[in-house]
């Protein structure tokens, strides 16, 4: 399939309601508002192809990008392309659910993840923050340096109440899977998380949200979920 082809099947499936409630949340023109579960079957026509996802990406349709991170090669992507994604990705739900689970699959996901959480940049610290969310509920507890992580968490503690509105709920995020899916700090985790108390996230046009990692951590340790790690990140 070639991208005008993949732009017409997007198209196809589009729905008013999606639409509507993509840009609810931040998504821009152009886009059609294509729920990501009907992506599926075009996504397995096609496999992999980056090629074609840097095609789509580049449209800057929100519904084309998305499926763009589902088809790309996480691994033949370098520092520069991800950077290039990032510039590009508008709102949260291209940072932290394209860009970064893309690089959460790939080989350089903590460094490039590192350079963004350092970057002061709101979407960029988010995708960076959320990329290790998706690397710790995935990957084996072995593949993280434990000082890393506990020096993240002293992170968190001390600069998430300050932080930018988005990065505030990656980090919030950071923090419960660290007490859930990282088992050597999920002590630590549940005692920075106490200490930290509620996270207020402003939103536009919204209600304000008010996030609890420590209540979230123990309603997943109540449903025996303690250790849990999914078995792949991209749909």
């Amino acid at each position: 399939m070639n991208m005008e082809m993949v732009m017409q099947e997007l198209e196809s499936l589009a729905k008013e309601r999606t639409k509507k409630m993509y840009i609810s949340n931040g998504a821009q023109e152009p886009l059609f508002g294509v729920a990501t579960g009907v992506m599926k079957p075009i996504a397995k026509k096609i496999k992999i192809d980056q090629n074609l996802a840097e095609e789509l990406y580049a449209t800057g349709n929100y519904d084309a990008m998305y499926f763009a991170g589902i088809i790309a090669d996480p691994k033949a992507m370098t520092e520069s392309d991800y950077d290039r994604w990032i510039d590009a990705a508008y709102f949260y739900m291209l940072s932290d659910y394209v860009v970064s689970v893309t690089l959460s699959e790939s080989d350089i996901a903590q460094e490039v993840s590192d350079k963004w959480i350092a970057s002061g940049d709101e979407l960029r610290m988010s995708a960076g923050w959320s990329c290790y969310c998706w690397l710790l509920g995935s990957r084996k507890d072995v593949e993280f340096s434990e000082i890393k992580i506990s020096n993240m968490l002293d992170l968190v503690k001390d600069t998430i109440h300050d932080s930018p509105e988005r990065t505030k709920s990656a980090m919030n995020n950071f923090l419960y899977t660290v007490g859930i899916s990282y088992l050597p700090l999920h002590e630590k985790a549940v005692e920075t998380a106490k200490a930290i108390g509620i996270v207020e996230v402003k939103r536009e046009k919204k209600k304000n949200s008010f996030l609890n990692a420590f209540e979230s951590i123990q309603k997943e340790v109540d449903r025996g979920k303690l250790g849990f790690k999914r078995n792949y990140v991209r749909c």
